[in-house]
């Protein structure tokens, strides 16, 4: 079966840092593409990053280009996201998952398989 699992999460200040991890199970991993997402209370979900494990492309939105950095380890099947420079905003609960195809972007319908998610609190 594919399963992903998001962990890493916690509470942390402002301007700390974090690094959330996505463990892949079930399928050839350097196939795929993997995305974060994060969602807020009372807000959409939101696309963050998206590493191509197959071409080694990388995606990130505008909110957190030069803050946040995906990467991967082939080795482990498992994709992190380093987060630096956090932001009140950027509490939330996070989600890893696998896109159809070996693709980047982040829109969510392009995914097909979904971690439990992890939260993220930023705060004083």
């Amino acid at each position: 079966d594919v399963q992903l699992q998001a962990s890493g999460g916690g509470l942390v200040r402002p301007g700390g840092s974090l690094r959330l991890s996505c463990g892949t199970f079930g399928f050839r991993f350097d196939d795929y593409a993997i995305g974060w997402f994060r969602q807020a209370p009372g807000r959409e979900r939101e696309g963050v990053a998206c590493l191509s494990i197959k071409d080694g492309r990388t995606y990130y939105s505008d909110s957190v280009k030069g803050r946040f950095t995906i990467s991967s380890d082939n080795a482990k099947n498992t994709v992190y996201l380093q987060m630096n420079s956090l932001k009140p905003e950027d509490t939330a609960v996070y989600y890893c998952a696998r896109h159809k195809t070996g693709g980047g972007g982040v829109r969510a319908t392009s995914f097909d398989y979904w971690g439990q998610g992890t939260l993220v609190t930023v705060s004083s």
